[in-house]
């Protein structure tokens, strides 16, 4: 138990340094972010409603994320963008293997091959940590959310 739940614990803040990261690079950079998804061979059409509603969503899933009674939902969103994320970016490598990358900061600096690993392993792990809270809540049944599972003592 001490164990899945630090496993759990250790992937949703992963996720949250993540999106956190993304979003807030997204908005301190917007001009950019909103000129990149302009210039996408798939993305263009709407690249201002993107611009404006992708890095809400993050800040939504890091409140999800964030919060124990929600934090299931959270990783459940966090595997549907990385996975449209990833889905994205395998079809831009198709298209147009020379776009520059839209992600913000340090992230951009990846090749779309590392993307496509980095994105994979953010999927398998947001699985992983899905499997692991689904065993805790069946475990504890209709108690779960009244559970003080992250107060662990040490004897």
């Amino acid at each position: 138990m001490i164990k899945r739940t630090a496993i759990i614990e250790i992937i949703t803040v992963l996720n949250i340094i993540l999106f956190l990261y993304t979003g807030i690079t997204k908005i301190m950079d917007y001009s950019l972010f909103k000129a990149q998804l302009e210039v996408s061979p798939i993305l263009s059409f709407a690249a201002v409603p993107i611009a404006i509603s992708l890095p809400i969503l993050e800040f939504l899933v890091v409140i999800f994320l964030a919060i124990p009674k929600w934090r299931l939902k959270g990783l459940y969103s966090s595997l549907t963008l990385m996975t449209t994320f990833t889905v994205y970016i395998i079809a831009m490598f198709a298209v147009s293997p020379k776009m520059p990358c839209s992600c913000g900061g340090i992230i951009e600096l990846l090749s779309w091959q590392q993307h496509i690993i980095f994105n994979s392993l953010f999927v398998l792990l947001n699985l992983w940590a899905i499997i692991l809270l689904r065993k805790e809540k069946k475990e504890f049944g209709k108690d779960w959310n009244n559970i003080t599972e992250y107060n662990v003592s040490h004897s």
